[in-house]
């Protein structure tokens, strides 16, 4: 794990790295020493690790909980470099989709085939930045919706470590046999007119979760338009299963 920068302000220190190829960031409370719960965070599709709603929720984190927050950048997103095999996919999945195919299986597919990579990868930068002291071996949570719950869903069911997660605008196709094997407390963000994941398939998914404490959150509008009030739902949730 090598840092590349650090920058404060407002009191949350952020420090960007680089674990091998994979860049990534975390933030602490200014001044931290001593370890704290962590929330590990995965942007949505075509975003980054410092993309405008992971800023927000990761400074929420760290000013009002004292937590820390890790994002990594996806594979062929951010500051990583350009994946050919992945572009044909997309592209080939955008042509089927204007064709009239179903965005759902397709876009499944994808997720499925790039969690195989990333899984990896985010149990790697775990074990590092839990060597810090200022992290520390705590409680530790997952926060991912759309691409990051697609990518999300396998990597809380495979790291026994992650004891809480936040996720949502996912669906079945992509993530519902990993789903089964997560007991750890969810909770899971609906939009009921999502454009993208059929309703169907994101109560299927909520449904396949073995998790005895699980809680379905679903708001009315389009796939990108949760409310802002939500993330004061996510500060509780963590709060009481990291704090």
């Amino acid at each position: 794990m090598r840092f590349l920068s650090e920058t404060s302000s407002d009191g949350v220190r952020e420090q960007l790295f680089e674990l091998g190829e994979i860049p990534g960031v975390l933030w602490t409370p200014e001044g931290a020493l001593d370890a704290r719960p962590l929330v590990l965070m995965g942007h949505g599709g075509g975003q980054h690790k410092k993309a405008p709603g992971v800023l927000v929720r990761a400074r929420r984190f760290v000013t009002e909980l004292g937590f820390a927050v890790v994002a990594l950048d996806a594979p062929a997103h951010g500051d990583r470099p350009k994946v050919e095999e992945y572009d044909r996919i997309v592209t080939g999945n955008r042509a089927r989709i204007e064709a009239g195919a179903e965005p759902a299986e397709l876009i499944a597919g994808f997720q499925a085939r790039v969690a195989r990579q990333t899984v990896p990868e985010w149990r790697a930068a775990l074990d590092a930045v839990q060597q810090l002291d200022y992290v520390g071996a705590g409680g530790v949570g997952y926060w991912g919706v759309s691409l990051g719950c697609g990518l999300g869903v396998p990597f809380v069911a495979a790291e026994p470590r992650i004891r809480a997660a936040v996720l949502g605008l996912g669906g079945a196709a992509a993530s519902a046999e990993a789903a089964e094997a997560i007991t750890v407390p969810v909770e899971f963000l609906v939009q009921w007119d999502d454009e993208r994941v059929p309703r169907a398939q994101s109560m299927a998914l909520f449904d396949a979760f073995a998790s005895t404490e699980k809680t379905l959150h679903a708001n009315p509008g389009k796939h990108g338009e949760i409310p802002a009030f939500e993330l004061d739902s996510t500060l509780r949730f963590f709060s009481r299963h990291l704090g």
